[in-house]
């Protein structure tokens, strides 16, 4: 039996985990670039390698994916633009602010794309600004 995670979604978004990423990390496709940015970086708060990897595209996809538990501790998101720039591409710009291990918050500012397969929404890299 599954329980049901009725806190705060980690990306930012007005509703529950449940409702928000936590359907897109049981296998819901992401309706946008965004959707599939946003629910990556709550798999990233909530340690979960499976769902970055496959939610990453094949082509720039890491082999394997370890995340440094004690390292990071992730604490907001601000989407700055979501824009789609062709049938199947779209770009995402985001800050992701975080504590390291020595507890000095820090900001990574990223552009990134990513590609429609199908109904699934790929990322596929981005650019640190």
């Amino acid at each position: 039996m599954s329980s049901i995670d009725s806190s705060a979604c980690p990306c930012g978004a007005a509703a529950t985990y449940d409702a928000c990423c936590g359907a897109l990390h049981r296998g819901s496709p992401a309706r946008s670039a965004e959707a599939l940015m946003r629910s990556r970086y709550a798999a990233y708060v909530r340690k979960d390698a499976d769902y970055i990897l496959q939610s990453w595209h094949p082509r720039t996809r890491p082999k394997v994916m370890s995340l440094d538990e004690d390292l990071l501790t992730w604490t907001g998101l601000t989407v700055h633009e979501h824009r789609v720039t062709g049938k199947n591409r779209a770009t995402v710009e985001f800050s992701a602010s975080y504590r390291g291990a020595d507890g000095v918050p820090a900001t990574l500012h990223e552009k990134s794309r990513f590609l429609r397969e199908g109904n699934a929404w790929l990322y596929l890299d981005g650019e640190q600004r």
